[in-house]
């Protein structure tokens, strides 16, 4: 563990991390709301943080607290890459395939074709873990505009390719 953060003899001392500039006691220390702010929160904040606090209180009997909370900082998805794999060709059969380089927790990604008419596609043609999409015995009127969006619970983004059979 490394100490980041303390209150001793009445002084607030940060100590030297990477989280020095963007950490502090939300509250002064007297209201004994001991909160801890950190700002401009970035991946590698996630962790275990531990706090302990050591109370002499006037029986001076000492008690000693300890909290601990995990940490998860959310990731949106980056833009996500389509690209077309096989041959689009009259009776072939190809797979879209959408990815996005960052993204915690991983995203899921869900095709759907905008142009010229919208539709949605599920399983076994879709799959949402891997973003791929596989459509098979190509006609003609496949041909359009497929939009992927890659998603989790920090925001969302989006790619698109335009198929010609």
């Amino acid at each position: 563990p490394t100490q980041i953060l303390t209150f001793l003899d009445g002084v607030v001392k940060v100590e030297e991390t990477e989280l020095k500039p963007r950490v502090g006691f939300l509250y002064p220390i007297v209201t004994h709301n001991i909160s801890v702010f950190i700002n401009a929160t970035r991946e590698r904040d996630s962790g275990q943080y531990m706090v302990t606090v050591n109370v002499v209180d006037e029986a001076a009997s000492a008690r000693r607290n300890v909290g601990v909370i995990n940490l998860t900082v959310l990731v949106p998805p980056a833009t996500p890459r389509c690209q077309l794999h096989g041959e689009p060709a009259v009776g072939a059969n190809v797979t879209l395939s959408c990815t996005s380089k960052k993204g915690k927790p991983s995203p899921t990604y869900q095709w759907q074709r905008t142009d010229p008419n919208l539709q949605f596609y599920f399983p076994p043609a879709q799959d949402h873990a891997r973003g791929t999409l596989k459509l098979t015995n190509l006609s003609l009127e496949m041909s359009g505009v497929y939009l992927c969006v890659a998603e989790n619970r920090a925001g969302s983004a989006n790619c698109s390719i335009a198929l010609e059979v």
